[in-house]
């Protein structure tokens, strides 16, 4: 199944105007840097592959009380090495880390972090993909003002999974996790700890943004800006090398970009094993060449470079555009430098995903955007921008509901992501999903223009309002985005 972790057709990106593409040769460079700021910093002049690669710092605790363990972090910006040879970057971070800091929880195990923003602008703290109680959400109207304090409890009464968090403060999201406001989350149970996979310094969190810098070396934010960001970062650091041994590494890639889609292959074309996603692993592992991540997405992935000597290198190659392929079409780079002992392995039963149950309600949902080139374009669902005061849908407690979500789009791609729940992919375009990384649990899934799939969730654990929306950062700050509520 070297195929099956791909997802959809080919489309457009952004408002109607960047083309979800296979990256094109010899694009221009962007023009002046917006808000009249120093002109654009030419992305052939950044060297590829010439810095290492950071791992997320894990954060402690400062305290752990029974089964609960305290954080601690400050919303800041800071100014940080980038660009090699360039000036500091100011970015936007939990604790001052760029790439943000990374939490390891467990099933069962309460964490309470306590927020502050010590940032100029209100923030909101959303764990994406988390089961918890709407106070700790993270709603876009569920605000942390500058200076202010917020404390979220997070039960992690859900199995093993690939979280992160990000801002969602409404009409500022986007931006603000543009200029790295995020953080991973991993959350592992029995389940996944029993399983002989590769761990320690061999499971890696790799998390993907894309980016556009001036000539000072400073982020440059733009709405609908995606063909112009054009340096892909790898945590933090624009194509970054990796030192590995000759052994199997897991790779829990995170797509936390704005809008870029990326279609990830290595670059000698070989196969790897996809074990997981969003929600944590698959029933069995596949072998794929290709995974396409929509923002907001994740893959888990084994890669063996037992199979390249040492002293080889592969590459981590984009197959989609926007932009010029030398740029948009590279990632990253992997350097095998040395031999290890390797007593990992990857079973052929990884776990049992939890039953469907019967459906007792259907409902349709539309996402669409305004494609007629007008200055300031709005996203809707159902035909209706957001409203935090409206509720859009109302759930009983505890009923499985069957939901098909169609992109009406000529152009634009979107995705769908549901706040308190992971769901199941049922069937894409009509056609039942029976393999790849979508038949596991899911918390965002792609939708490309023109596209429809059916989604299954039961709602339970918690009452109250949450969310669904696209995860293309700007298109849920235009207004894609509704309120569901669960009572």
């Amino acid at each position: 199944m070297s195929g099956a972790a791909v997802t959809g057709g080919l489309g457009l990106t952004g408002l109607g105007i960047s083309v979800l593409r296979p990256a094109a040769a010899g694009a221009a460079v962007g023009g002046p840097a917006a808000g009249g700021g120093p002109a654009d910093l030419d992305p052939g002049s950044i060297a590829k592959f010439a810095v290492r690669m950071p791992i997320p710092p894990v954060l402690a605790p400062y305290s752990v009380s029974g089964t609960t363990s305290y954080y601690r972090m400050t919303m800041k910006e800071v100014a940080t090495a980038v660009l090699p040879g360039m000036p500091a970057t100011t970015v936007r971070t939990y604790n001052g880390k760029f790439p943000g800091p990374l939490i390891k929880a467990r099933s069962d195990r309460r964490v309470v972090v306590e927020q502050t923003n010590d940032l100029g602008q209100p923030v909101s703290v959303h764990l994406h993909g988390a089961h918890v109680p709407q106070s700790s959400d993270g709603g876009p109207m569920d605000l942390i003002q500058p200076g202010g304090k917020k404390t979220y409890t997070y039960p992690n009464q859900q199995p093993h999974a690939n979280l992160w968090f990000h801002d969602h403060a409404h009409h500022q999201e986007s931006e603000h996790v543009y200029r790295g406001l995020s953080g991973h989350y991993l959350l592992t149970d029995d389940t996944e700890q029993q399983l002989p996979l590769p761990s320690g310094q061999f499971d890696v969190s790799i998390a993907l943004r894309e980016a556009r810098f001036d000539q000072a070396g400073q982020l440059v934010y733009a709405m609908d800006d995606w063909p112009n960001r054009n340096v892909i970062l790898v945590n933090g650091k624009p194509w970054p090398y990796f030192e590995v041994a000759a052994r199997k590494y897991r790779l829990r890639v995170f797509n936390q970009s704005n809008g870029r889609f990326f279609d990830l292959k290595l670059s000698d074309g070989s196969e790897f094993t996809l074990i997981g996603g969003d929600g944590g692993l698959l029933a069995a592992p596949c072998q794929a060449t290709v995974v396409r991540l929509s923002p907001g997405e994740r893959a888990d992935i084994v890669v063996d470079f037992s199979r390249y000597p040492v002293g080889s290198q592969v590459v981590l190659e984009n197959g989609l555009g926007p932009g010029p392929v030398e740029h948009t079409g590279k990632v990253m780079r992997f350097d095998v430098t040395r031999t290890a002992t390797d007593n990992s392995s990857v079973p052929s039963t990884l776990r049992t995903l939890p039953p469907l149950p019967a459906a007792t309600v259907n409902r349709r949902f539309e996402l669409s955007m305004d494609e007629d080139g007008r200055a300031d374009p709005m996203g809707y669902i159902n035909g209706r921008t957001y409203d935090p005061d409206r509720i859009d849908t109302e759930i009983a407690y505890g009923t499985t509901e069957v939901w098909t979500v169609t992109n009406t789009n000529q152009l634009a791609p979107h995705n769908f992501h549901m706040h308190l729940v992971m769901f199941r992919v049922l069937e894409r375009n009509g056609q039942p999903v029976t393999e790849g990384f979508e038949t596991g649990l899911k918390d965002t899934v792609s939708i490309l223009a023109g596209e429809t799939v059916k989604l299954q969730a039961t709602f339970t654990g918690y009452r109250g309002t949450y969310l669904y929306h696209c995860h293309l950062f700007d298109h849920s700050a235009m207004g894609m985005m509704a309120n569901f509520r669960v009572s």
